[in-house]
């Protein structure tokens, strides 16, 4: 399987670079699967615990695009649903992937309600100068974007809704030993 080295980027000054498994290309999409390690402590929305340390997710970046998603699992290979980052860029060249988090993230649980996430980190990073006022907005109206479509049920797309990796793929994957 192919390897895909992911440069992820936060504003002022965060970067993670890790490897990861990419599963494929579809719709212009680069799919990637990962699993989450090292978590300080299990993220919830809603009173549920929605990703924690041994979850996986199989991720769909839109290259040149703004937002990635990411379909979460659990170890029990239950879906728990999807996280979906603002990003200001895409950019993959060779095996690198990279990206710049714009703070404002949504949860989509499998029913379809969502929360906006860390709608607190961007307005700080507006007050503190680490972005400027034309990338505040923009964050925003990719933000306005994902929930018209989540609204609309036109987002994520339905290629991204019925994707899965079989249980043979899935240990295949794992025996290599990628984490997030």
């Amino acid at each position: 399987m192919k390897q895909i080295r992911l440069i992820y980027k936060r504003i002022p000054n965060r970067t993670l670079v890790r490897y990861d498994i990419v599963l494929g290309e579809e719709a212009g999409n680069i799919i990637a699967y990962s699993t989450f390690e090292g978590l300080r402590s299990p993220i919830r929305v809603d009173n549920k615990i929605v990703i924690a340390n041994g979850f996986y997710t199989i991720y769909f970046v839109p290259i040149g695009g703004n937002h990635d998603i990411l379909k979460v699992y659990d170890q029990q290979d239950r879906f728990k649903g999807y996280y979906c980052d603002v990003l200001d860029y895409v950019r993959f060249e060779g095996d690198t992937l990279e990206m710049l988090d714009l703070f404002l993230d949504v949860w989509i649980f499998p029913d379809n309600r969502y929360f906006v996430l860390d709608r607190n980190e961007l307005e700080d990073a507006l007050q503190h100068g680490h972005i400027e006022r034309g990338t505040y907005t923009k964050a925003n109206v990719i933000l306005s974007n994902m929930i018209s479509g989540i609204e609309k049920g036109t987002f994520p797309p339905d290629f991204i809704k019925d994707y899965n990796i079989s249980h043979t793929m899935k240990e295949e994957i794992e025996g290599i030993g990628h984490s997030l």
